[in-house]
């Protein structure tokens, strides 16, 4: 994220807003933004395009978190929100949601730079664990398709299975390609044929 970390703050009590931004400037450099109408949220946020969104709201339900959360790209940035009242179950809600953080009556100036770095390291730690999880599904899927493969060569020329894959391997050599792709280009060729 670059220096001047660029916040949209979603505040409709004018109040309110102006204390969050005062809060804001006084922590640190900030390019921030509010949006005081919550009306088409998703459209707004995505045009604004901020590197980290800060919702305040007095009690939440779980539609509205939703909602919210749903408008402020939490996937795509780390999303702080601030509740004055909050329901049971209503914090894991948010989480669960993909939100970074969730105050409960905990609105104070002084608490918006430590509250933000947090939301902000929370997002980095999940979106690194959305990575790898993403990685380690693909290569169990590619190692699927390897195996099979493995298994069609081992068949149709009667060999083990460390000559098959010393064979896929010396394809995608040959070829300039990864095994998985040689496999699954085989894979799909014996389906067409059988």
């Amino acid at each position: 994220m670059p220096d001047a970390l660029s916040i949209v703050v979603v505040e409709t009590d004018r109040e309110r807003a102006f204390m969050i931004v005062d809060g804001l400037r006084d922590a640190g450099e900030f390019d921030i933004q509010v949006i005081s109408e919550p009306s088409g949220l998703a459209r707004q946020i995505q045009m604004r395009d901020p590197d980290v969104v800060l919702i305040d709201i007095a009690n939440p339900s779980r539609d509205v978190l939703e909602e919210l959360t749903l408008a402020s790209g939490p996937k795509d940035r780390p999303v702080a929100i601030f509740a004055d009242r909050s329901e049971d179950g209503l914090s894991a809600a948010a989480v669960e949601a993909g939100v970074s953080a969730y105050v409960v009556d905990g609105l104070q100036p002084a608490r918006l730079k430590p509250v933000l770095d947090a939301a902000i390291a929370r997002f980095r730690l999940f979106q690194r664990m959305r990575t790898e999880l993403a990685e380690a599904k693909r290569a169990l899927e590619e190692r699927k398709v390897i195996d099979r493969a493995k298994g069609m060569v081992m068949k149709a020329r009667g060999i083990g299975e460390d000559e098959a894959y010393a064979l896929l391997r010396k394809a995608a050599m040959d070829q300039n390609k990864r095994v998985a792709e040689v496999a699954q280009a085989l894979v799909t060729a014996a389906g067409l044929l059988a």
